[in-house]
């Protein structure tokens, strides 16, 4: 019966993981779509309609690499995404399976993010700062202990 809701805990884990993969890659699409139209023009209406100022940090990274598509800076961000999606879906496929590595792969990508989340969740708290502070948590403590209680993975 503890099989069964470790397996459950990590198939959800896994379709959290994939689906976080699958938004960078549709994030991606969406911007190299844009690639082809005018960029330029319809980042600014993006930022229009969602009230951002466009004079702040990430309006204005956003509307400086759509007015220089050929920038390496974006070539840069759009290389940082795919490996980041390939990675968790990676990480997806062996949770699915309940590999061992899938686990140290989860620990170690989740763990990475903690201290910059919760520097987020004190300085700027919000729902979502706390929300994904308290989840990234949960779920590196999940699976280290999945992995401490059954190191061989079988």
């Amino acid at each position: 019966m503890a099989k069964q809701g470790t397996g459950a805990g990590l198939k959800s884990i896994a379709l959290f993981e994939a689906a976080k993969g699958l938004l960078v890659i549709l994030a991606g699409l969406g911007l190299v779509a844009l690639l082809h139209r005018d960029a330029q023009a319809l980042a600014e209406a993006i930022v229009a309609r969602l009230h951002l100022n466009p004079g702040s940090r990430y309006p204005t990274i956003f509307l400086s690499l759509m007015a220089h598509p050929s920038d390496a800076r974006l070539w840069a961000i759009g290389g940082s995404a795919a490996m980041y999606a390939a990675m968790r879906l990676t990480e997806a496929y062996g949770l699915w399976r309940q590999r061992v590595w899938a686990k140290w792969l989860g620990v170690w990508s989740g763990a990475v993010y903690i201290p910059v989340e919760l520097y987020e969740a004190v300085v700027r708290p919000s729902a979502i700062h706390v929300g994904l502070a308290i989840a990234n948590v949960l779920i590196v403590a999940y699976l280290a202990n999945s992995i401490r209680r059954n190191p061989a993975g079988a």
